[in-house]
């Protein structure tokens, strides 16, 4: 463990030298903040040894917890054989068998693998394939439909995609044109509708758009059943089924950004089998390797790879790539987090842990702060509001997400907001007596905001 004295040095080192992402680093400076030195199970372990619940499975990736033995010696293993050779002109043996192993759990008619190293790129990498797909095709397919309170990343492609103003109005000389359509926000559903016709006109404002530009648009961008940065925007039941339904009456592609919902977060092993359906292109990331290293995926239909095939001269190949694409490290870690998930009974016990925190959330319908809960699985989202009969919003100048999250800190929680709600995704091997504290200290946080006595 390391010295009082010692955090404090780095703690200086920090604030000289580094700069946080999504921080205003003013803020940053003027406050202490956590750093984090061990980790165990479902708990984090500051420099001056006080322990915290992982409140969101360290930004959504951790999954059997930290220090899982067996992923533990999967790294362990690779590293004595090598770590990384380049994707470019070789292969390497875990990147082969983890290709195998993803297109067997994955969605029906996703047979390809190409890989990349966060959910961004991966992102990224579904958008440059459906356009030059459509040009192989001899189509001017040339932009995208994304749903409003959409987000998909953060490099320029995935941000053109994105729908979330305060992450990427600034952006937007940067960006290429996209047509963006209604997502079902139901709680604050621009049309004034609630569910399910706020479902319906959304639906229908996709197919008329599509109906209209359908020659122009290359493929429809979705986060299926959760809308994760939005603040955990949950679908209605048959929407992603009938987007599906949609884009096969037009003829357009359709991708699926499970980069936060997959590999077991929302109950199923990918978000898109509540719905029964495949898209044409899976971006993943995240979970894959159990929260272990960066690896990223995206998965393709057969008729989508075939249509790069040429000869040499015609330049039809996929330019891009990354250095650490299909690294054996991450690669051999994340066949072992496959293999723990596919275990009899885990996806069982997700299902178990999603319904105690349904349970455990309907409690805090009585703080008077609490507008909406929303969840899937082992994901979860409370709006914060400042009246809940009128939804009116807290202003972001009373900090009411980071108040919150900074009373949890105390109590021995590691949470974080979006915006004004507050998010809880903890890793999904949480023990039953564990996510009863987690909702413990998550609902203290808030009445102390409502008290004000953070």
């Amino acid at each position: 463990m390391t010295h009082r004295d010692d955090t404090s040095k780095l703690r200086e080192l920090d604030r000289k030298h580094i700069w946080h992402p999504f921080t205003q680093m003013q803020d940053w400076r003027e406050n202490d903040f956590l750093i984090i030195e061990r980790g165990k199970g479902s708990y984090l372990y500051d420099t001056e040894g006080k322990k915290y619940l992982d409140g969101v499975s360290s930004l959504w990736v951790n999954v059997h917890g930290h220090r899982k033995k067996e992923l533990d010696r999967a790294m362990k293993r690779q590293l004595g054989l090598v770590a990384h050779s380049t994707f470019l002109g070789l292969s390497n043996v875990p990147a082969i068998r983890l290709a195998e192993e993803l297109v067997g759990i994955a969605p029906a008619g996703l047979n390809k693998v190409y890989y990349s190293d966060n959910g961004s790129t991966a992102v990224e990498i579904a958008l440059k394939m459906a356009y030059q797909y459509w040009q192989h095709r001899g189509k001017k397919k040339n932009t995208f439909i994304t749903f409003t309170n959409a987000y998909h990343g953060d490099t320029i492609g995935s941000v053109s995609v994105g729908g979330i103003d305060i992450f990427h109005q600034i952006f937007q000389p940067l960006l290429f044109p996209t047509h963006r359509t209604h997502s079902p926000y139901c709680y604050r559903c621009p049309l004034g509708k609630s569910h399910p016709g706020c479902r319906l006109d959304c639906l229908d404002q996709l197919d008329g758009l599509l109906r209209e530009e359908s020659e122009e648009i290359a493929a429809v961008i979705l986060e299926p059943e959760v809308q994760g940065a939005a603040g955990m925007i949950t679908q209605p039941e048959g929407f992603v089924r009938r987007v599906r339904d949609i884009c096969d009456r037009h003829q357009t592609l359709l991708i699926f950004d499970e980069v936060a919902t997959g590999f077991g977060r929302t109950g199923k092993m990918f978000a898109s089998e509540h719905s029964g359906v495949s898209p044409d292109l899976l971006a993943v990331a995240k979970g894959i390797t159990g929260g272990y290293l960066p690896l990223a995926a995206t998965l393709v239909r057969d008729e989508i790879y075939e249509a790069f095939l040429g000869k040499y001269e015609e330049n039809k190949a996929f330019f891009h790539g990354h250095t650490y694409t299909a690294n054996p490290l991450a690669c051999e870690v994340a066949r072992e987090n496959i293999r723990l998930l596919k275990e009899d009974h885990f996806l069982d016990q997700v299902a178990d842990r999603a319904c105690l925190l349904a349970e455990g959330l309907g409690r805090f319908q009585e703080l008077t702060s609490v507008g909406q809960i929303r969840q899937r699985g082992l994901m979860a989202g409370i709006e914060l509001v400042a009246d809940k009969t009128t939804k009116e919003e807290i202003p972001s100048r009373d900090k009411a997400g980071i108040r919150v999250i900074r009373k949890a800190r105390e109590l021995g929680a590691i949470l974080r907001p979006l915006g004004n709600a507050i998010v809880l995704m903890p890793p999904l091997s949480i023990s039953r007596r564990e996510l009863k504290k987690l909702l413990e200290i998550a609902f203290a946080s808030i009445r102390a905001f409502e008290r004000g006595d953070v």
